[in-house]
């Protein structure tokens, strides 16, 4: 089944961004559909975060709207927010773990917040998503302790706790060695296909892009929106606007 067979699950509605008189990018529209790996692209500066933080409600837009499951997601509802919240797992670029917790601890977390579970089932899900990500036997182990591929597992683990149907991803490559790069992108497919959750990511990795990615939407910063989405390996080689066949082929020129 192609990513056209599938329903939305995230629809993005004339999306503005806008830092006091600074416009980010402006009247940006898109959809993502269930099951599917969708990259958002650019330059440096394009709004790529921004464009993710709003689509997760942690930036509110300038205008226009971001609808997960038919839901707004900066309704007032907080009834409709939290159970909304419990379908979404967000691996931050930082891993954003807790210095002071064991790995163990920081992925009960969203159990702890968001489950009525007892202390024993806790334990034995933070143990189960811990070896969905190849860190068996780590959970009482500090994040000082790990190296920067376990640190984006560990921050996975804790993102996929409540089971999400839908997982965002800001630069999950960013620090990482080729290697282990490559090693986080083959985990990713794994949980997507796995699963089939539904997963929006950021990067500038081509690399990545090309092996993850079902589909892409690419955010020009001179533009101040979208200037591409479908296959990256069609654009790659079938785009006619400069800025993308730029950005694909690692071109200097016009992309900005």
């Amino acid at each position: 089944m192609t990513s056209s067979d599938k329903n939305p699950i995230i629809v993005v509605e004339n999306l503005t961004a806008r830092f006091g008189d600074r416009t980010i990018f402006t009247n940006v529209s898109f959809q993502v559909n269930e099951g599917e790996v969708l990259v958002i692209l650019g330059g440096s500066g394009c709004g790529k975060s921004t464009l993710m933080k709003q689509m997760i409600g942690l930036y509110r837009p300038a205008s226009g709207r971001v609808l997960i499951k038919g839901v707004d997601i900066n309704t007032p509802d907080e009834v409709q927010l939290r159970q909304l919240r419990m379908q979404i797992g967000v691996l931050f670029q930082s891993s954003a773990l807790f210095g002071s917790m064991t790995l163990g601890e920081n992925v009960a977390l969203p159990l702890g917040e968001y489950t009525d579970l007892s202390p024993a089932s806790i334990d034995l899900l933070v143990r189960m998503k811990l070896a969905m990500v190849n860190l068996t036997g780590s959970a009482e182990l500090l994040p000082s302790e790990l190296s920067g591929g376990m640190k984006k597992r560990a921050g996975l683990a804790r993102a996929m706790a409540l089971d999400p149907s839908i997982l965002f991803f800001d630069e999950p490559s960013a620090g990482l060695d080729p290697i282990t790069s490559a090693e986080l992108d083959n985990l990713i497919k794994t949980i997507n296909s796995s699963l089939g959750t539904t997963m929006v990511i950021v990067t500038h990795e081509l690399e990545s892009i090309f092996d993850i990615a079902h589909r892409v939407v690419m955010l020009d910063k001179t533009a101040k929106g979208l200037i591409a989405e479908g296959d990256p390996h069609y654009l790659r080689e079938h785009s006619t606007d400069p800025r993308v066949v730029n950005f694909f082929q690692r071109r200097v020129g016009e992309l900005k």
